[in-house]
């Protein structure tokens, strides 16, 4: 039986504390089922963003999506874990990855390291985190027990294999990022192979996890092909290999078309991959409010 859909929007702007809790309301108020925010240099601090988030609002879950685990100490992120989550009243969803801009590290003043050496930084964040919210010695300790739940971003096989061990959310972002971070586009049966290892990773799981999908790309129109064309000719912000037409229209992060055409995409996107946490970016927020409305309770 399929997931229920669930909805989280990534807010991406720095604002001042009314106009931050005016835009927390306003995704609560559109349907959003989940509040997050990303951890990159120019965008608002995670946690203190989200305790603002929570004091605004009452229902939807708060969320890290994803903190760059080589910005962090896992001591002092276990600290920041476990107040964000008493001061959210238990609402925090933890997302870590492993971090893809040199350029941030580098401003940072921190070390990048090579893909493997990332990935072994992560799991060994993960693993602390664990001890610590184990130990009785350590405070102070998050509201739920035995600690918030665990979204890991990435779709490469040592990722995929901490997501299948630990997570409770594997989040998939349908690409892969160039040297500069700009995200490269995945065909459908990429992402097919993708989620397939996972799920041989996550074989003996007793308990399946939340699959999770970043949309990048949220256009209402009545004429999918003819907008589809305008990013195909001037992708300013992602790559596009060489797709068809055909092949574009099924690229899992865009959802271009209709109300209905939308809404059905992720219904078939949800029956072929099993994605039914799906999030949206802050420019979105409001294209994807009636996708939400005809997905509701499904």
């Amino acid at each position: 039986m399929a997931r229920p859909f669930r909805f989280g929007v990534t807010l991406l702007t720095p604002a001042a504390s009314d106009e931050w809790r005016k835009k927390c309301r306003m995704a609560e108020m559109l349907g959003y089922d989940v509040i997050t925010v990303s951890d990159h240099l120019g965008r608002p601090a995670p946690f203190p963003a989200l305790v603002a988030a929570a004091e605004a609002t009452e229902r939807p879950r708060l969320g890290t999506f994803v903190l760059d685990s080589g910005f962090w100490n896992p001591a002092l992120l276990a600290r920041e874990v476990a107040t964000t989550d008493q001061l959210t009243g238990g609402r925090l969803e933890l997302g870590l990855g492993t971090g893809y801009m040199k350029a941030e590290h580098d401003a940072a003043g921190l070390p990048f390291g090579t893909p493997g050496e990332r990935v072994t930084h992560l799991q060994r964040t993960i693993e602390e985190l664990d001890r610590l919210f184990g130990s009785d010695d350590f405070t102070p300790q998050p509201l739920q027990q035995p600690r918030p739940p665990l979204l890991i971003g990435g779709n490469g096989d040592r990722v995929l294999k901490l997501s299948a061990r630990h997570a409770e959310i594997a989040s998939f972002t349908g690409g892969r990022a160039d040297p500069t971070g700009k995200p490269i586009m995945l065909t459908a049966a990429q992402l097919d192979e993708r989620v397939a290892a996972y799920r041989r990773f996550a074989a003996d799981r007793t308990e399946p996890a939340e699959l999770n999908l970043l949309i990048y790309t949220v256009v209402a129109t009545d004429d999918r092909r003819a907008t589809l064309r305008q990013y195909l000719g001037n992708a300013s912000y992602l790559t596009i290999p060489d797709f068809t037409e055909d092949e574009a229209l099924e690229i899992p992060t865009f959802l271009i078309g209709t109300v209905r055409q939308m809404a059905d995409q992720l219904r078939a996107q949800r029956e072929r991959y099993g994605f039914s946490y799906i999030t949206v970016v802050e420019p979105a927020m409001e294209a994807f409010a009636p996708v939400i409305e005809e997905l509701r309770g499904e």
